[in-house]
């Protein structure tokens, strides 16, 4: 395989206009109903999104992309959020990939240049990491890497939460080589569709974010080509740019994704709040209540808070994190104060916006089962903190 040239990536000179245009996720918005209460994958919000440039945004121009930063790109994911959470979050999976390939590529590294290159062709890329049982995340597997004489490797064993499951054309999977037992490795690659040796299991059929069709994914015999092997990393804690760039790109991106849900749901709830009216109050509405007026500052408060956070962390790692900052914590902070926070604002927008709220109807009720997923996202709240204590304290890695 030849060898990628490097090439100039730049941040814009100017500010852009918003990629995903109003009439665009107005469309999408009016369309999450009906894929929630069907259970169905979002094939229109992709086929628009993949026509508005949104799946290769992040890739460099000089590789056929767009070229935002991942600020800009976050915005846009923040309204698509707010529109559609289920198609942001699953298309979220795609766009880490993009993001570990251009955090390399920004350091001279071309070896995951062909992410970048595939994205800009239309080719969808979806995340093969959940496994059952393993809350080790991407320092263990479950699933079996056994290396081949070409150097390629061959896949086996079951992935779960597989996001994008009818629709991806690459997936990206790790799996743990343990053929030197004294010395395990754990494998990244990535497996095209079109090879034999995977299958997907129609499992989802969750309480929110349904649209995202995230189904078991099982590999029996799946082959992931020697050029297609990304890394191949002492078994543990990871200590490789690649996998830092999954986690700076996956980690502000889920925040932005649960932000936008939250922001959505607190104005659903200030619009209700204006229209309800109040016998108590002699048909003035429910905006002039006191308890009305408290939860919608708590929640305005702390909407505030996660923006300013995500944007916050998400500038500093595009920007360049200095050596001694513990930018792991920033990012964990920034995912988890999002997804918590979002959650409180939900609760709160449903109490602002009243009993209505609970029909299936009404957005709210898409919404308030929607945010509660935030809770399982690897890695969860207690690992959050254990590991943003460990980065602080400067033990992160002796456990």
């Amino acid at each position: 395989m030849p060898v990628s040239q490097p090439v100039q990536v730049k941040a814009p000179a100017t500010s852009r206009a918003p990629l995903l245009s109003d009439a665009l996720l107005s469309r999408i918005g009016e369309r999450a109903a009906a894929y929630d209460l069907e259970n169905r994958f979002f094939t229109e919000d992709l086929d628009d999104l993949q026509r508005a440039g949104f799946l290769h945004a992040a890739v460099p121009v000089a590789l056929g992309g767009l070229g935002l930063t991942l600020p800009e790109l976050l915005h846009e994911q923040v309204r698509l959020a707010y529109r559609a959470p289920a198609t942001a979050l699953a298309l979220n999976m795609h766009q880490y990939w993009i993001g570990a390939a251009l955090h390399l590529l920004r350091k001279g590294d071309t070896s995951a240049q062909w992410i970048l290159e595939e994205a800009s062709a239309g080719k969808v890329f979806a995340a093969g990491h959940g496994e059952p049982g393993n809350d080790l995340g991407l320092a263990h597997s479950f699933v079996t890497a056994t290396p081949l004489p070409d150097g390629s490797y061959r896949f086996d064993g079951r992935k779960v939460l597989t996001s994008l499951a009818p629709a991806w054309d690459w997936l990206g999977v790790h799996g743990l080589d343990n053929s030197d037992p004294a010395h395990p490795k754990i494998v990244h690659a990535f497996i095209r569709r079109e090879s034999p040796g995977h299958r997907t299991v129609q499992t989802w059929d969750a309480l929110g974010l349904r649209a995202t069709r995230s189904d078991d994914t099982y590999l029996e015999g799946a082959i992931a080509a020697r050029e297609h092997v990304t890394r191949v990393l002492p078994a543990g804690i990871p200590n490789d740019p690649f996998v830092d760039g999954i986690l700076g790109a996956v980690l502000p991106g889920l925040g932005a994704v649960y932000f936008g849900i939250a922001k959505r749901a607190f104005d659903l709830a200030v619009s209700a709040a204006r229209s309800r009216t109040s016998a108590a109050l002699q048909g003035q509405t429910y905006a002039h209540k006191p308890f009305t007026q408290a939860a919608v500052a708590e929640a305005a408060i702390e909407l505030d808070s996660i923006e300013a956070l995500i944007e916050r962390v998400a500038a500093q790692w595009w920007e360049g994190y200095a050596d001694d900052e513990p930018w792991i914590a920033k990012l964990l902070a920034a995912k988890q104060h999002a997804v918590d926070g979002a959650l409180r604002v939900v609760n709160l927008s449903l109490k602002i916006a009243g009993a209505a709220s609970l029909s299936r109807r009404n957005e709210l009720e898409r919404l308030y089962r929607d945010v509660r997923a935030g809770a399982f996202h690897p890695p969860n709240a207690d690992a959050s903190h254990e590991l943003i204590g460990q980065a602080y304290l400067g033990v992160l890695g002796e456990v």
